[in-house]
């Protein structure tokens, strides 16, 4: 009797186990679904788009260098309090952390704190600066392209650590980075009637050179983990991104007669909020099923936009366009997998 309910509880426990997992696989896609709705919604602020097939929305601001500080500030206004709250719940010690970096007691060197805040700081300059880039190609190539393009940054992170790092590519890296690359050639638009061979241009080197600054990111947080909590250290780079965005404002205002400050705020806020869910739910699917898996499944990002910008502001791709953002997802989640793959065949 005592063996039955053993075997049944094992039973049991791989049945909530399996449940979890899925549980934490929605979580991650629904993760990339808030985000999706995030980047429409740029896009909408900076051109106008028949939204749901009824409502004309859009088109607020130019997508120039002036209007993409403005949109960032106005998101990370409602974004770091928000993560600030969450953060500090999530991870209790934070506040003795931050007390610690700037006691000026002689326990603490004033070298130890620059080792850990000045990384943290680039950080969130990096990130300033791949968001500012990428709002721009939002606003002037379509929403999926743009999110594409901007997802080959793990080509640029893996060149990188093998430079700083000295973590050489594998020969499956290779060939996985080459996949990536062609599937992001492929999304590449033509030239057409609406948009401008400059425009278009312009919109794909934003995105591109976007990831070659978010590679640069994750390559220098890898270095300040070490030293540093995930918590603390993501809070700092977004109220770092904050704080630029408002002195990037100070020097380079926009004109603010043209703008229709209701609809911008309103934006703002939507756009703020989802994104605030996204990274909650990323971090929540992360704890669920591991990095990795969630890594492989936030792949689908890319073609999450497209299809999110396709029902909500028709906005529609070519077939090759289609398949290269389909050839990048498959790239990404490779790459991202790699790892699970070795382990796979070291078990078998």
């Amino acid at each position: 009797m005592s063996g039955l309910l053993f075997q049944w509880f094992q039973q049991y426990k791989q049945v909530l186990r399996r449940l979890f997992t899925v549980l934490g696989i929605l979580t991650v896609i629904l993760s990339s679904f808030f985000l999706s709705f995030h980047n429409v919604t740029v896009r909408v602020l900076f051109s106008e788009h028949l939204v749901l097939g009824f409502l004309l929305l859009g088109g607020y601001v130019k997508p120039d260098l002036q209007n993409s500080f403005l949109l960032m500030f106005m998101r990370m206004l409602l974004v770091v309090p928000l993560m600030a709250s969450l953060s500090f719940k999530l991870y209790p010690s934070a506040p003795k952390e931050f007390q610690d970096l700037f006691r000026r007691d002689a326990s603490s060197a004033l070298r130890d704190r620059l080792d850990v805040m000045l990384p943290a700081f680039g950080c969130g300059v990096l990130m300033f600066v791949y968001i500012t880039l990428l709002y721009i190609a939002i606003g002037l190539i379509p929403t999926g392209i743009a999110l594409t393009l901007f997802f080959t940054y793990p080509v640029f992170t893996a060149l990188l650590s093998w430079r700083f790092f000295g973590q050489r590519p594998t020969p499956f890296r290779w060939l996985v980075m080459g996949i990536i690359l062609a599937g992001g050639v492929l999304t590449i638009p033509p030239s057409s009637t609406t948009h401008s061979s400059r425009t278009i241009a312009i919109g794909i080197c934003a995105s591109v050179i976007a990831g070659i600054f978010n590679a640069c990111y994750n390559v220098l947080a890898q270095k300040c983990l070490q030293k540093f909590h995930p918590v603390p250290f993501t809070w700092i780079s977004f109220a770092s991104t904050l704080l630029l965005s408002g002195v990037s404002l100070l020097f380079w205002p926009p004109a603010s007669a043209q703008l229709d400050w209701t609809p911008m705020w309103i934006g703002s806020i939507f756009s703020g909020l989802v994104s605030f869910i996204g990274h909650t739910f990323n971090n929540l699917g992360i704890r669920m099923v591991g990095a990795t898996t969630a890594s492989i499944i936030g792949a689908s990002s890319p073609a999450m936009t497209a299809l999110v910008a396709w029902a909500t502001i028709s906005e529609s791709l070519n077939v090759i366009q289609s398949v290269g953002i389909g050839v990048v997802s498959l790239g990404i989640a490779l790459l991202s997998g790699e790892g699970l793959i070795q382990k796979m065949k070291i078990r078998s």
